[in-house]
């Protein structure tokens, strides 16, 4: 059974991001290919949520290959869009420089499909933070039904 999603998504506006690619650029150092993050759309250190997107176009890297004639986005590439998140919450709240990467991740469901044109809605909700590490629950949602959860772990490497 799917749990509930983790934040009411009628209380944001989707077409108004508190933080866009570029302020995003300023804390996670990915790019190219890599860059998975479009906006954050809600940033909230006291609930300890963040909620981000990426909007999935037809020159995705992996269009081409994954699967030719019905491209569907990786779930390690959906995983990584929401470690991106993880991060930038990481990294805005505990003021730390040092790079955060994949310390694990358990319980992951994949329950739906992303696809060119879609927007995938990511959502965190700090679990534990340390300096050395952090631990998030996720989800991903597209057109408000659930398409990935799991906890994500963040180890300072």
């Amino acid at each position: 059974m799917p749990q509930e999603i983790l934040i009411d998504l009628s209380t944001i506006d989707m077409n108004k991001p508190v933080k866009n690619i570029d302020d995003i650029r300023t804390v996670i150092p990915h790019r190219y290919e890599m860059e998975q993050l479009s906006g954050i759309l809600k940033f909230d250190i006291e609930q300890g949520i963040i909620v981000g997107y990426k909007d999935i176009s037809d020159s995705e890297f992996w269009v081409r290959g994954h699967i030719p004639g019905r491209p569907l986005m990786p779930g390690v590439l959906m995983l990584e869009a929401a470690a991106q998140l993880c991060t930038y919450y990481y990294k805005q709240v505990t003021k730390d420089d040092r790079f955060l990467g994949f310390g694990g991740i358990n319980n992951v469901k994949f329950r739906g499909k992303v696809v060119p044109g879609d927007k995938l809605i990511l959502i965190a909700k700090n679990r534990e933070l340390r300096s050395r590490r952090a631990i998030f629950d996720a989800q991903g949602i597209v057109d408000e039904k659930l398409v990935f959860e799991g906890v994500i772990i963040g180890m300072v490497v």
